[in-house]
């Protein structure tokens, strides 16, 4: 790799990587945003060998590195490990488990579920792009486990879990918008695609009666199929693309991490809606563009149980 001197570790060779992609034009200061900086090294007599990577801002005249600022801040897991774990996650189409980063990496399980869950937070915080336009494909699904199957105690006692409520939006050969909600009803459902759909879409569903109405919004109108007539295709109309998402995101969930909890589900559903995103992209493009979405955000281990609720 260019730049990179001959016999450099795995951590100076990860460190220099990450600077190429988030400092394209050279070193710019988290602090203050100054391009005004330099590369500290240490004195001739100093016997310390110096902190690797460090820079000095002449502007606010604070140090940093390429981590400040980013989702890596504060971490005691290497970097070469950070960029191991986003591309073993970019490049599994059903997703990582905790488990297996755990096993791979030879970190603690704990901050193996830590490291995924900012990977997360960090493709969820990506910048919206415009609203879906063209064909959009809607339908709602539903996450989590059987009552069933759950222990007699959980399922008879008040406020028992039920399965959560997850919509998506699929543009035909473009992105996917997916969320849980509150509901599957009329409302929600309609102020959804309205947030996310372009006014000029054509959008298709299925027969769900929540969705009746909706085409008066849209340029393109609004087509259904009848899957309870055995209907699944007529014409260029049907939802086979969504239910393609939906049947990933379920593949996922019950063959990989097996089971989500609905504070968490939000963050999952982004991270397969990522690489959904990316899906024509090859691997390493997937993750320079992973990579790119880590600056300007921090998530501290206390904040879990709030930055994914619904």
């Amino acid at each position: 790799m260019p730049g990179i001197p001959a016999g450099a570790s795995e951590e100076d060779k990860a460190r220099t990587h990450v600077e190429a992609i988030l400092w394209p034009h050279g070193p710019i200061c988290p602090h203050c945003k100054s391009i005004d900086v330099y590369r500290m090294t240490p004195k001739a007599e100093s016997k310390k060998p110096g902190r690797a990577g460090l820079l000095r801002c002449k502007a606010c005249k604070r140090q940093f590195t390429v981590t400040v600022g980013t989702i890596f801040e504060g971490s005691h897991v290497p970097l070469h490990k950070w960029l191991m774990a986003i591309r073993m996650m970019m490049a599994s189409k059903k997703g990582m488990s905790a488990h297996q980063l755990h096993r791979m990496l030879g970190v603690t399980y704990k901050a193996a579920w830590f490291m995924c869950h900012r990977l997360r937070y960090a493709m969820n915080s990506e910048v919206v792009k415009a609203k879906l336009s063209g064909i959009v494909e809607v339908d709602e699904t539903y996450i989590g486990g059987k009552q069933e199957n759950m222990h007699v105690e959980v399922r008879t006692r008040q406020g028992a879990p039920k399965k959560a409520p997850v919509m998506a939006l699929v543009q035909r050969n473009g992105d996917v918008r997916t969320f849980p909600i509150n509901s599957a009803n009329a409302a929600t459902l309609k102020q959804a695609i309205l947030d996310n759909v372009d006014k000029k879409a054509k959008i298709l569903t299925d027969k769900w009666h929540a969705y009746t109405g909706i085409g008066k919004a849209f340029d393109g109108g609004h087509h259904t199929v009848n899957h309870s007539a055995w209907q699944y295709v007529r014409g260029d109309i049907h939802t086979n693309t969504v239910e393609c998402f939906f049947s990933l995101l379920k593949r996922g969930i019950l063959g990989t991490f097996h089971h989500v909890s609905r504070e968490h589900l939000v963050q999952y559903c982004g991270e397969f809606a990522f690489r959904w995103n990316y899906k024509k992209a090859t691997d390493t493009d997937r993750v320079t563009a992973m990579l790119k979405t880590v600056s300007g955000k921090r998530l501290f281990y206390g904040n879990l149980q709030t930055q994914g609720a619904f």
